[in-house]
């Protein structure tokens, strides 16, 4: 008995050394394939081991580990985020970008998936009858404006390229004509430069949509994707594949797109507040801080065109939301841009999409990150972080702030716990403009959207329904007696 017991224990010690080599070798290979993250540029960056990109839009592997191998990298991957690199966070200042259509956005590879059904589960904290995450919401969606509202009838299978730009109902310009409307890309023309290239101010006539003089017919931006960069065409395919079908009042509107040679261009309405994350983090005066009124107008804009995406009539998952990809129009009515990464939603029986895991470190929910599945519920604890950074006036990943208060996330849920320390988080610039009933409500509704397990985050109909009545509710704003002073 006593030969067995020791064989036993020997056997138990072999393995557990094998167990902590392999894991020690997991952990070194994953660390030799990715630069630490205060080293990584301040653009989208492809870093995925697996990814078949070219090499001149990723970051190339010469050769891959085994099937085994790869789930121990991925399950060690989940645990050591964001310290091995995986989804890089966004650093300091973005390059100047007063309009809003490029940002800088870190990233894991490019995929475009299958037509699919999201889940459907309802938190008890907006419980209004057990709502699908799909089903339509009676008005709160199409009733947001006299706007064409449509989804022009998604395929269910994936479309080829072929089909996508001959079924598309945008305007195909030659690269020549983009030349002649931006002015040749003279550098004056420049609205703002990012991961993809470059945007350029343009003119054409609202009718014929043929080149204008400066100053005459429709304003437009041209972003030229620069070949050198790291996006490219998949992104580029799918901006086209579901602007082209989708139409919403809070979904920017793409005009048209150049495929000559390797030229890859896309066309859009001029948006002339350029994006929320300009006016939230810029200082500068042409930037003025946004009143406590105007970000719950955004937020709910926002908010819709999510719920629009998550609708019956589209079923997309957006999963890239954040500040940069908000665009206000002259009125402060939000836009939603840059459809890259989006990705269809999940079909039949399945309550998620798994997918190689792609989107901006700060934003991307706890559980797609562990697990690569994706959900509708991923895009809400998106909006949840960027609601967050309205409240605070802080960005998701922001290395400048003191130790510890980095992830803004972390650093305000324990605040937004309780209704005597919210004020430790807001945004001073906003003080004096809100209600403490108006704050509790709001820093409630982002805690919900926060939430670690994503089926007891609020649907984007639920947040959509909860951001409408505290529009119209009497004590949210500066009308109330009862104001909250900020302690921060």
């Amino acid at each position: 008995m006593s030969s067995l017991h020791d064989e036993v224990a020997a056997s138990m010690s072999s393995l557990h050394d094998d167990v902590t080599t392999g894991f020690q070798r997991t952990k070194e290979f994953i660390s030799s394939l990715h630069p630490p993250i205060d080293h990584l540029p301040l653009r989208r960056i492809k870093v995925s081991p697996f990814s078949s990109s070219s090499p001149r839009r990723s970051t190339q592997i010469r050769s891959s580990p085994p099937a085994s191998l790869q789930v121990g990298i991925w399950s060690l991957a989940a645990l050591h985020l964001p310290q091995l690199g995986f989804i890089a966070p966004e650093l300091g200042e973005p390059k100047p970008d007063p309009f809003g259509l490029c940002e800088a956005r870190p990233s894991m590879g490019n995929c475009l998936g299958t037509k699919v059904k999201a889940e459907n589960a309802s938190p008890t904290a907006f419980a209004s009858g057990g709502e699908s995450e799909h089903s339509s919401r009676k008005g709160n969606v199409s009733s947001a404006s006299s706007s064409k509202v449509s989804a022009s009838s998604l395929p269910s299978t994936p479309r080829s390229e072929v089909d996508i730009l001959s079924s598309s109902n945008l305007k195909s310009f030659t690269f020549n004509d983009l030349k002649t409307t931006t002015r040749n890309f003279r550098p004056d023309s420049v609205l703002g430069e990012g991961g993809f290239g470059s945007v350029f101010k343009g003119w054409i006539d609202e009718t014929t949509l043929a080149a204008a003089k400066p100053g005459t017919g429709l304003v437009i931006a041209v972003k030229k994707l620069n070949q050198e960069g790291f996006q490219g065409h998949k992104e580029w395919l799918a901006e086209v594949n579901y602007l082209s079908q989708l139409s919403h009042p809070n979904l920017v509107k793409l005009i048209g797109y150049c495929l000559e040679d390797e030229q890859r261009l896309l066309v859009y309405e001029f948006m002339p507040r350029g994006s929320l994350e300009n006016h939230l983090f810029r200082r500068s005066s042409y930037y003025q801080p946004l009143s406590w009124n105007i970000r719950m107008k955004v937020a709910l804009g926002a908010a819709k065109g999510l719920a629009f995406l998550h609708s019956d009539e589209a079923k997309v998952i957006y999963r890239d939301f954040k500040t940069s990809n908000v665009l206000l129009d002259s009125d402060y009515n939000a836009k939603l841009s840059d459809f890259g990464l989006a990705k269809d939603g999940p079909s039949g029986d399945k309550s998620y999409v798994s997918t190689r895991i792609m989107g901006t470190y700060g934003y991307a929910a706890p559980e797609y990150l562990a697990t690569g599945h994706l959900t509708c519920r991923s895009d809400v604890y998106s909006f949840g972080v960027v609601l967050l950074e309205m409240l605070a006036g802080r960005r998701a990943i922001d290395k400048n702030q003191p130790s510890g208060q980095y992830h803004l996330v972390e650093w305000a849920r324990p605040f937004l716990m309780s209704k005597r320390s919210i004020a430790n988080i807001m945004d001073p610039r906003l003080e004096g403009q809100y209600s403490a009933a108006g704050i509790q409500k709001t820093a409630l509704l982002a805690l919900q959207c926060i939430s670690m397990e994503a089926k007891r985050r609020p649907t984007m109909d639920q947040v959509v329904t909860a951001l409408e009545q505290l529009q119209d509710a009497t004590d949210i704003g500066r009308s109330s007696k009862t104001k909250l002073k900020s302690r921060r």
